[in-house]
């Protein structure tokens, strides 16, 4: 989803989540939209996933598509290193939420 169809996306719904993921270790973030349906949406630019070197960035990015309030999850290396999938929202507790 590229910033154009998530401002039209925020236009047009109110029901949906924006988790900031952070890349421990990396200072990278990048922007994930789940929808009511369940679907996941990472933004993009040219096809690519964009990623973020500071939260200022996501903030002015978020800001301009329109939203003003997302969750920030922290990756966890645990997880990686013995191959199980990512748990953002799990438990609801470990995320953090932003209002900018």
């Amino acid at each position: 989803m590229d910033f154009n169809d998530l401002k039209a996306f925020v236009a047009s719904r109110d029901n949906f989540e924006i988790r900031v993921i952070g890349h421990a270790g990396s200072h990278v973030y990048q922007v994930e939209l789940e929808d009511v349906e369940g679907g996941r949406h990472m933004l993009t630019r040219s096809g690519k996933p964009v990623l973020f070197r500071n939260l200022e960035d996501v903030y002015l990015e978020l800001k301009r598509a329109g939203i003003h309030r997302a969750y920030l999850v922290q990756q966890v290396p645990h997880d990686e290193v013995i191959g199980r999938e990512a748990h953002y929202q799990d438990p609801l507790t470990s995320r953090m939420p932003l209002v900018f």
